[in-house]
């Protein structure tokens, strides 16, 4: 299940917040590797680390690091603080953080009664490469001293650490994200909660967001089965932003660009979590795509209609705003100009948000 392996560190590549890029030595060769601070402490050149190169034994893309699991000769320090939630629970790296709606957090009043966000439209996407052409979208529609406060939920069918996602720590730094907050197993956010319901709680009671944006952390798994694909989770995430008087938004999975047949189009993951696992109605957003391809996604999308609003949504302009992201757009390897489609999709639901948010 494991593979572990010694290693040297023999430099350090980069850092961001949370995460640190480190290059190391092992009886398999130099790997790049990953560690995240609070968990393991700070490695320095030349000390001692235990790994976990499972990923890079699989060849995965967006794990395709060596994780860093102790610096066993320099341990840190006891954390100090408030905080006992329990994440990553009964694995060797759980971890203790303050929940926002736990008893002694200063949050906790607040949510403790909260039941609505109070019309607040909540974004809805597959994977964690659509939040930045999410908001793209919505703050093409603004001026920068007009723009709305936007938090993101951080599921935890993805990476559990926010802090593995260099987007999230850019669009943080940038202030395009008023707050992460990271919900059920997942951690590292700005806000920890320990469902998604007091996420969006908290994204709407105590970051004052004007609008959220829902998906998993970076990566997706998934079986190539109807029903075995973490992606199920945002057709879930339709129910939570509904039975708290939220307005739910569905960015649909467009893609002209990957090769496999089922995620053409309109991908089955989309499909399937909006039209089987969602009970409650959504605003899906269709792109107004032009030629062949436009045809085939309204007409995969139109049974979607049965249980939802569909809302035709213009692209004119979103290329541009897309191109001026302040972070790399990528989506299983492919950029913007590979799969144009999928990043125009996120963002014309990002459009929409900020339609509802001026009607």
């Amino acid at each position: 299940m494991i593979r572990w392996r010694k290693g040297e560190v023999t430099g350090v590549r980069r850092e961001w917040p949370g995460a640190v890029e480190l290059e190391v030595a092992t009886e398999d060769g130099r790997c790049r590797a990953l560690a995240y601070p609070a968990l393991v402490g700070r490695p320095e050149t030349g000390d001692v680390v235990l790994l976990n190169t499972t990923a890079l034994a699989m060849g995965l893309g967006t794990g395709g690091y060596a994780m860093v699991v102790a610096v066993p000769d320099r341990l840190p320090a006891d954390p100090a603080g408030p905080g006992h939630l329990v994440k990553a629970r009964y694995t060797p790296l759980q971890a203790t953080v303050a929940g926002a709606d736990e008893q002694g957090s200063p949050y906790h009043e607040a949510l403790r009664e909260a039941d609505s966000v109070d019309g607040m439209p909540v974004v809805i996407a597959d994977l964690h490469s659509a939040l930045p052409a999410i908001l793209c979208g919505l703050y093409s529609h603004a001026g920068d001293g007009d723009r709305p406060r936007v938090a993101y939920v951080m599921q935890d069918g993805g990476a559990l650490p926010a802090w593995f996602s260099m987007s999230c720590a850019e669009l943080r730094a940038r202030e395009w994200l008023c707050g992460v907050i990271t919900v059920g197993q997942a951690f590292g956010g700005d806000l920890e909660a320990v469902t998604l319901h007091t996420g969006l709680l908290a994204a709407r009671h105590v970051l004052h967001a004007d609008v959220a944006v829902v998906a998993q952390g970076p990566g997706n798994l998934g079986t190539g089965t109807r029903w075995g694909f973490s992606g199920v989770c945002a057709g879930e995430a339709v129910n939570a932003a509904a039975v708290l008087s939220g307005r739910p938004v569905a960015a649909l999975r467009i893609s002209e660009g990957d090769r496999r047949d089922r995620h053409i189009g309109v991908s089955h993951h989309s499909l399937t979590a909006y039209g089987r696992v969602a009970l409650a109605p959504a605003r899906v957003v269709l792109p107004e795509l032009p030629g062949e391809l436009g045809d085939r996604v309204r007409e995969q999308a139109a049974p979607l209609a049965a249980r939802h609003e569909l809302v035709t949504v213009p692209v004119d302009g979103l290329l541009d705003a897309l191109k001026a992201a302040p972070v790399r757009l990528s989506t299983m390897g492919r950029g913007l100009e590979e799969d144009t489609a999928y990043f125009l999709a996120s963002a014309a639901a990002g459009h929409h948000a900020a339609d509802l948010l001026a009607s």
